[in-house]
């Protein structure tokens, strides 16, 4: 295991990101913690704040553990905040809010005020900063053009159809989804971005997608931190997984977890999209212990599909049941165009 004491390294990319965010002397920066955040990313959030000029102030809240519930990974939606209406007050009036929280504010129900108030938010994603540092946006900004354009391919575009050597064959429509993308920094008040980036995302509207859906060996369940080594089947009607097929440790496990819920809306679509970032890597999750290891790389990496269930505001469902599952040597056409072959970006 790393050790997680400040690096000069990893203090300079967080520099970097917090330029590429517009931070300028005299401006307002909230570091936004809770009691199970990595100290060392506070502490650099904190660091190259202040060494940007910025006035720097720090909230921390406790953790909330549920009884009797699963364990929940990967929701992109920290509970920690509460509607605590002086909190939410406080990170609305910044800024920027430097989101260090674990599972970090992408769908958490405070979000939407805290953008209102005209904040930006940067989520630090609870990686090591080894990682961080290693995947740091460019200074050439290709990776936010690269973005840029796909996103505009995926709002122009009314159906995507995926396939793969190992039997996936869905179909999503993309007609009244909302459309987004991520670079890992923004300057535009009122917006929110993660870090690392290099994703663009769908989130369909209900009754969208269809079709089955073949983890196969090598693909990655990022809630369980763990590379797919017997092939699992989804089936997906009307945005729902209905079965869950496969006779090995993987297929027995999804099962598991996703029943564990007791939701249907656990089940269905979350989230569709494709990695852009060509510095992500896919195998990069072998080299870490899980504790160090959030997996925002894994679901970056340039030509995986990415399949998400659980949460979709946009279909009006909620749920802290959620998975990420980055698959490899898909084919991704949008209206027929190829965007992604065999896994690798069609340019």
């Amino acid at each position: 295991m790393l050790q997680e004491k400040i690096e000069p390294a990893w203090l300079e990319a967080f520099e970097a990101v917090l330029r590429r965010c517009a931070v300028q002397p005299g401006d307002t920066v909230a570091v936004l913690s809770e009691s199970q955040s990595r100290p060392v990313l506070v502490e650099l959030a904190q660091l190259a704040a202040a060494r940007l000029g910025a006035r720097v102030f720090g909230l921390t809240l406790p953790t909330r553990f549920a009884r009797g519930a699963p364990q929940a990974r990967s929701t992109g939606a920290s509970d920690a905040l509460q509607n605590i209406a002086p909190v939410v007050t406080a990170l609305a009036g910044s800024t920027l809010v430097v989101d260090c929280t674990v599972e970090g504010l992408m769908h958490a129900p405070e979000l939407p005020a805290i953008l209102k108030g005209g904040a930006r938010v940067v989520y630090v994603s609870n990686e090591h900063p080894e990682a961080l540092a290693r995947l740091a946006p460019s200074d050439d900004g290709s990776l936010e053009l690269r973005v840029k354009e796909h996103v505009k391919r995926l709002r122009s575009a009314r159906q995507m159809h995926v396939t793969s050597p190992g039997g996936t064959d869905l179909t999503i429509s993309l007609e009244r989804a909302v459309v987004g993308g991520n670079w890992g920094y923004t300057t535009r008040p009122g917006t929110m971005t993660h870090w690392p980036g290099g994703l663009a995302l769908a989130f369909p509207a209900a009754g969208s997608v269809n079709g089955r859906l073949v983890l196969s060996h090598g693909d990655v369940n990022l809630t369980f931190k763990r590379y797919v080594e017997q092939p699992v089947t989804l089936t997906v009607e009307s945005d729902y997984v209905q079965r869950i097929e496969g006779t090995g440790l993987d297929a027995e496990l999804m099962r598991s977890y996703i029943a564990a819920w007791g939701d249907r809306e656990a089940y269905a679509v979350s989230h569709v999209g494709y990695g852009l970032n060509p510095a992500a890597r896919w195998d990069s999750m072998a080299l870490y212990d899980k504790r160090d290891f959030n997996g925002t790389e894994l679901r970056a990496f340039a030509g995986n599909f990415l399949y998400s269930t659980g949460a979709n505001e946009v279909a009006g469902r909620h749920t802290l049941g959620h998975f990420d599952l980055p698959l490899r040597h898909c084919t991704v056409t949008l209206d027929g165009a190829k965007v992604v072959e065999e896994g690798r970006l069609v340019e």
